[in-house]
């Protein structure tokens, strides 16, 4: 297993995944990461960032998820909740799984990796939302040691669960 950061050579194989994701959110029923989120251009703009990082199986890419670090906007109001802390953390977005390899465990080898690398860089946090429909993310979170910790909503108005990991 490799995590490393991602380049613009490995931009086809993100979108798969993503694209991929984005069938499976719909087939749950739930209107996250469609309407044409996440695209291209963000994957892209993640990459030259320096936020974008893939996992590798025998040298195949088959996740891929946005390490970001400072402030998220979004997450400055919680309702019925509250933060574990009120420490420095890196967000993660569009975490993703190829879907011949969902259910082995390796979001949270991608989970892991984030840690590592937040806490290289001296951060012991992560937080993340999801769509209260996406129940297989909710499970993967909780099995992953983040915890619950209240609803937040995103620049468009879409409610989310927002879950927090300190370490």
């Amino acid at each position: 297993m490799v995590f490393r950061k991602a380049s613009c050579r490995d931009i086809q194989e993100i979108l798969k995944i993503i694209e991929e994701a984005k069938v499976s959110i719909s087939e749950l029923g739930i209107d996250q990461w469609q309407n044409g989120y996440p695209n291209r251009q963000i994957l892209e703009d993640d990459i030259s960032n320096g936020n974008s990082y893939v996992l590798l199986k025998d040298n195949i890419i088959i996740g891929t998820v946005a390490i970001i670090f400072g402030n998220e906007n979004a997450y400055e109001t919680i309702y019925d909740g509250q933060w574990l802390s009120n420490k420095d953390y890196a967000t993660l977005h569009r975490i993703a799984i190829h879907s011949d390899h969902k259910g082995f465990g390796f979001a949270s080898v991608v989970y892991n990796e984030a840690k590592r690398i937040c806490l290289n860089s001296g951060i012991h946090g992560i937080r993340i939302d999801t769509h209260e429909g996406n129940i297989p993310m909710q499970r993967s979170l909780s099995k992953s040691g983040f915890e619950y910790c209240g609803i937040v909503f995103l620049e468009d108005g879409s409610k989310r669960l927002a879950y927090e990991s300190l370490f």
